[in-house]
């Protein structure tokens, strides 16, 4: 408790230290030495988290803030290299030790604000940041209208990648169309839809609906908006069904499939590269097609999605706002502009995004053409992903218009449970994963057999299986192996035990 408050002071004093401050470099007649007056002044060791392959860019614009900001701030800096998937698992299972700075995947930010392990922006940072920044990426990085978070990039969204030697340019608007063309060229249309909710959510993006979920100042989630299970959604699904019934859709995302007889592939700009390397000229890129259902088209939207820098909250109320100092400079619009240049990765900063490098990159060109279509990924329940994404399923499985009502009945009854919930069902810890026959979609039970240790029923596991443990039945608390799945190394029967001391899974051979 007195470090808790210790931290709480410190966060009061950062909001005066950066409240009206901002980071900019020095003119050549700006004190070059550093202003010492500065109450900032001084050398502060700090550990950074981000991707491997931004670890030395970022080193070097740590070496530039160094040398041109004004308030006599140097960072010493150990670089760790840690990815943005797995950075908001690995500061909530210790945020002590975690990085003062920290980069990570939009999804994660809900657990990381209930966790205490992000720092609130001062009025002034806040206000610099929503200037210059697009309104999807701010928004996901707030709770209500207090940023937690500095936008990274802007380019975690979704669009079409296809063979033009299968598909010609006049189609790429149809999704009939290019179904027909799959079909007849006997190619695959690789489509996430029977595993991933995210994408899945495009047909009912397409048709309006809605899934926004609302949260209480301490990122609990507290209520949602969701129109899935309407008129609308009944449109969405039908559309999805022209799709899923084809024998020539395939439920991923990955553009190697490319190189497995698919002429179309629906991914982001990460997989720019591999679906280069597989079409080469006959690569085209665009934005996502229309359906269409009893005469009116529907464009498909998206998620619109991005990466977040984070500060980590310090019992030192300098350092903390120094650590605010640095990561609005790596996340402004020169370092931004440095990292498309180097890594490709798209800009949040609006002035960037209109840059007419960024406009000539064929991908980021198609998810800024898609853009019209896409919704900021918001906060969302942990359950959600597991809970939507059996929709496809379901549809594909229908016969009828009822049947399609009846999938999204079964949605609607899972997502209204969620706020049903007791609190037992809420405490209560669970197994899920690629087991027994399941696909992340079903959660076995676990009981207290002694105080902290939680043992699952035995179920027969296979080698290469993963798993992972988590706290009601959503992946706001998780583990697994560290950061990562629990993989079972041998076949047999076993009961999964979980020690919430240790926060540590295992298995006991039967």
């Amino acid at each position: 408790m007195k470090k808790f408050l210790a931290i709480m002071l410190a966060l009061v004093m950062v909001l005066g230290l950066v409240a009206c401050g901002t980071t900019e470099p020095a003119k050549p007649d700006d004190n070059p030495g550093g202003n010492s007056g500065s109450e900032l002044a001084g050398e502060y060791t700090a550990k950074i988290w981000v991707a491997e392959a931004a670890a030395e860019l970022t080193q070097k614009q740590i070496d530039k803030f160094n040398e041109t900001n004004t308030d006599g701030i140097k960072i010493n800096a150990t670089i760790e290299k840690v990815s943005e998937a797995d950075a908001g698992t690995n500061m909530i299972t210790d945020v002590e030790a975690g990085g003062d700075i920290f980069c990570f995947a939009q999804d994660q930010f809900a657990r990381l604000v209930q966790a205490g392990a992000l720092a609130k922006l001062g009025e002034g940072a806040a206000k610099t940041v929503k200037d210059a920044n697009d309104a999807g990426v701010v928004a996901a990085a707030s709770v209500g209208d207090e940023l937690w978070a500095y936008p990274l990039t802007s380019d975690n969204g979704y669009f079409m990648y296809y063979d033009k030697s299968v598909i010609p340019e006049s189609d790429v608007d149809s999704l009939e169309k290019l179904i027909a063309d799959c079909e007849a060229a006997q190619k695959y249309f690789a489509f996430e839809m029977n595993t991933s909710a995210w994408y899945l959510a495009s047909f009912f993006f397409a048709t309006g609906c809605k899934s926004e979920w609302e949260t209480d100042a301490e990122g609990g989630f507290v209520n949602v908006n969701d129109t899935f299970d309407s008129p609308e959604g009944l449109i969405a699904v039908k559309g999805m069904k022209k799709l899923v019934d084809s024998d020539y859709h395939l439920s991923s995302s990955k553009a190697a499939e490319f190189a497995s007889g698919a002429a179309i592939v629906v991914t982001g700009t990460w997989d720019y590269e591999a679906a280069k390397e597989a079409l080469g000229d006959n690569m085209g890129v665009t934005d996502l097609p229309s359906f269409e259902v009893d005469g009116k088209e529907y464009h498909l939207g998206s998620f619109n999605g991005c990466k977040l820098m984070g500060v980590k909250p310090q019992s030192d109320a300098k350092k903390a706002a120094a650590m605010h100092k640095l990561a609005q400079y790596l996340t402004g619009e020169e370092c931004q502009m440095e990292r498309f240049n180097e890594l490709a990765w798209g800009p949040s900063n609006t002035k960037d995004q209109a840059s007419e490098a960024v406009q000539a990159n064929p991908g980021l060109a198609a998810l800024l053409k898609q853009a019209p279509y896409s919704v900021p990924q918001g906060q969302i329940h942990g359950s959600w992903w597991d809970i939507a994404k059996v929709i496809a399923d379901d549809v594909k499985a229908a016969t009828d218009d009822a049947g399609l009502q009846a999938a999204l009945d079964n949605y609607k009854a899972k997502i209204d449970g969620l706020f049903n919930m007791s609190d037992d069902e809420k405490n209560a810890w669970s197994v899920i994963g690629a087991i027994n026959g399941t696909n992340w979609d079903t959660d076995f039970d676990m009981k207290e057999t002694e105080t902290g240790i939680f043992q699952s029923e035995p179920m027969e596991l296979h080698a290469g299986e993963e798993l992972k443990v988590r706290q009601g039945k959503n992946w706001d608390v998780s583990f697994g192996n560290g950061g990562d799945n629990f993989v079972v190394e041998a076949d047999g029967n076993y009961i999964v035990q979980f020690d919430s001391t240790t926060e540590t899974v295992s298995l006991i051979a039967q």
